[in-house]
């Protein structure tokens, strides 16, 4: 390309191809670089001083840099204004700096910073002198001043305030080294050197992210910056391939050069080899690891981002479909650790001791050599008073340092085991677990033992929750059970009331035919009965039956076998037919207690109506009857509570539990109006069906 000249002012350098295309690219990348921190300096910013004063100097060189590549692309950008550009970079570098001293420079140096800035802009006005020839020695000025500030600053911090301010001294201290040995060479050789030049926006891209890390450890500065450590590690990945690759392309060229002969063949085999050692170490795991660890000792003051490795937790916690809930805890915490595998100890149901509950990635049965470990041993007491997690590694070098408690015999059956991981409730021990050794590097610090501690808590909370679901539903189980057994026993006693009337009368009316005709439609009305409730019982997962029943029909036959007794209810019903779909025998059951529950209610001279009447697409059966009644709080919190009676030994107490059930399962409901003295009036309210 041609030279550039900027009033006068020659760039001294010989043709370089591609120069153009070098620098634009320099530039370009430092301004996206100083953007994007910008932006990620505004939306963490916290209304404080020292903050704007960064957002300020980043997007002050996020403009220069941008103005430079413009330049370097299209070129006819005057002096002046490249001279002012760097100006007021170097002057914004300059004020955030001082605004981070907090105290340690004297006054009369922010003072002098400013009348220094101010005369750089002025000079070229008051020297009449080109902007071009007066760069260099405004470059080097406020470079060495920068330079001063940050070495200021980080010999006057703390211990800790050095470990936080060293990424922003090597990140912005390179900046403006580069641009002191820039102005420095141009100075020397009359002239700036293109290829210098056109790197420098490389330098300051790739810099950024040590300054934006400085940002984010260094919250007194009310900038909150949040860097993932994987794009860290990414980063720092994509750098070194790229110094890497730099390397060996220095490293081709040189043989090529010495190589005479041997040149080419020798420059093919060493980029062919240096390629496949590139790759090896990309796909080495051992090397992700070594690096995500060189990552969080120097870049971060935490081992773990916590955030990240809690919601995989959760995340492989809720993952485990239909696979035991221990079995997926383990896997949950051996993936924090990249633990090869590790197993559970629970208590067992007698609570005498504690066995292998669970396994990851083998199963329990393949761990035949574990032996159970007895609820008295000594660990066991040990972990539920301390509450510490053992590295087996460090146990075996200095037993005193955990008591010098014994372990039991089997239990650590591999030497690869390495963690003793307690798993603590409020209550005490629920069990713990043994993870194998994760991959080195490895050391098992303060934090591990955190985090083992906090997960460990968290996996016996679920681990017991399950257990405890687990009873729920077998209690659930037997309730059902029950229930139905209550019911059994209720038509049974339905059933045996029967029989035991008839021989009450048996030796009254033994004479009378008619009598046998009764005794006889009764025992087959109890066979019947009897039949299908075993028949129910041997098929209680089948659901239940549902056919047309015409209820006018119903009603009337159900009245009349309660005739019996006193006082006979008095049917009222439409002479059009009126169907539902239901079980006739459970329905007609149902509505017979109803009316024997009247009876019992009732005196001689008291009366009970049998009301069948539609509503709509419903239709409401009503027993009402004029005897004792009930309150309104038996009837809201008694009448349909199961095996509360209030007949004594002679009731169960779920006939109106057992019919509300029942109609609420046909699509219906049950309601009940009652007062003391005034009588009870039961609804029982139906779906109408069309066939």
């Amino acid at each position: 390309m041609a030279p550039v000249r900027w009033q006068g002012w020659q760039v001294a350098v010989e043709d370089l191809t591609g120069n153009v295309v070098v620098g634009a690219a320099g530039y370009a990348a430092a301004a996206t670089a100083f953007l994007v921190l910008t932006l990620l300096l505004a939306a963490s910013w916290r209304g404080r001083a020292q903050g704007v004063r960064l957002i300020t100097a980043s997007a002050m060189t996020a403009l220069w840099a941008a103005a430079l590549a413009l330049h370097a692309w299209r070129g006819g950008m005057p002096a002046i204004v490249i001279y002012t550009l760097e100006v007021l970079r170097g002057a914004a570098w300059i004020f955030a700096l001082l605004a981070l001293a907090h105290g340690v420079l004297p006054r009369f140096m922010a003072i002098a910073a400013h009348a220094a800035w101010a005369g750089l802009l002025a000079a070229p006005w008051l020297l009449a002198a080109p902007a071009a020839r007066l760069l260099p020695a405004a470059g080097i000025s406020l470079a060495l001043v920068v330079l001063v500030l940050i070495e200021q600053n980080y010999r006057n911090a703390n211990a800790g305030g050095r470990e936080d301010f060293k990424f922003l001294a090597i990140g912005l201290g390179g900046v403006f080294v580069f641009d002191l040995f820039l102005f420095s060479q141009s100075e020397l050789m009359r002239g700036i050197p293109a290829d210098v030049w056109n790197a420098r926006g490389f330098v300051n891209a790739l810099l950024v992210p040590l300054i934006a890390i400085a940002a984010r450890r260094n919250p007194q500065w009310s900038l909150e910056v949040f860097v993932s450590r994987q794009a860290v590690v990414f980063t720092t990945t994509i750098l070194a391939v790229g110094v890497y690759l730099l390397l060996m392309a220095g490293g081709g060229y040189w043989l090529r050069e010495v190589g005479g002969h041997w040149g080419i063949a020798a420059n093919l085999i060493f980029f062919t080899g240096a390629l496949a050692v590139l790759a090896v170490t990309l796909l080495s795991g051992t090397a992700r690891r070594r690096l995500r660890v060189f990552v969080a000792k120097h870049f971060y003051r935490n081992k773990y981002d916590y955030r990240v490795e809690w919601l995989r937790f959760i995340e492989t916690l809720s993952s485990g479909g239909g696979e035991d809930i221990r079995r997926t805890s383990l896997r949950a915490i051996a993936e924090i650790f990249e633990s090869p595998g590790a197993l559970m100890y629970t208590r067992s149901e007698t609570a005498a001791e504690y066995v292998v509950a669970a396994a990851w990635p083998m199963q329990p049965e393949d761990l035949r050599d574990q032996l159970a470990v007895p609820a008295t041993h000594d660990l066991v007491r040990f972990l539920a008073a301390r509450q510490w997690v053992i590295d087996l590694e460090e146990y075996d070098a200095a037993p005193d340092l955990y008591q010098n408690v014994s372990l039991p015999a089997g239990l650590r059956t591999s030497p690869a085991m390495r963690v003793l991981l307690p798993l603590l409730r409020p209550e005490g021990l629920a069990g713990f677990a043994l993870l194998y050794a994760p991959p080195p590097p490895f050391d098992l610090t303060y934090e591990d033992r955190d985090l083992l501690k906090t997960v460990g808590r968290h996996v016996a909370t679920m681990v017991e929750q399950h257990a405890a679901d687990r009873r729920l539903a077998e209690s659930r189980q037997f309730e059902a059970y029950h229930r139905l057994t209550a019911f059994m026993m209720h038509d049974l006693k339905n059933s045996v009331a029967q029989l035991q009337l008839i021989l009450s009368n048996a030796e009254k009316h033994r004479q009378n035919p008619e009598f046998f005709d009764d005794v006889i439609e009764t025992i087959r009305n109890t066979a019947d009965r009897m039949s299908r409730l075993i028949q129910q019982l041997s098929d209680r997962n089948r659901a239940p039956r549902a056919e047309p029943v015409e209820l006018g029909a119903l009603v009337k036959c159900v009245a009349a076998r309660c005739a019996d007794r006193q006082p006979v209810a008095a049917v009222e019903a439409p002479a059009a037919a009126v169907t539902v779909r239901a079980d006739a025998d459970r329905l007609s059951s149902a509505l017979e207690h109803v009316i024997r529950n009247a009876q019992d209610a009732c005196e001689q001279t008291d009366r009970i109506d049998l009301r069948l009447g539609l509503e709509a697409a419903t239709v409401r059966l009503t027993v009402a009857d004029t005897g004792r009644g009930m309150t309104p709080e038996f009837v809201r919190a008694r009448l349909f509570r199961p095996f509360d009676s209030t007949k004594g030994s002679k009731g169960m107490g779920i006939g109106a539990f057992q019919v509300r059930e029942y109609v609420r399962g046909l699509g219906g409901d049950v309601e009940v109006q009652s007062s003391p003295g005034s009588g009870t009036r039961f609804d029982i309210i139906l779906p109408v069906s069309d066939h």
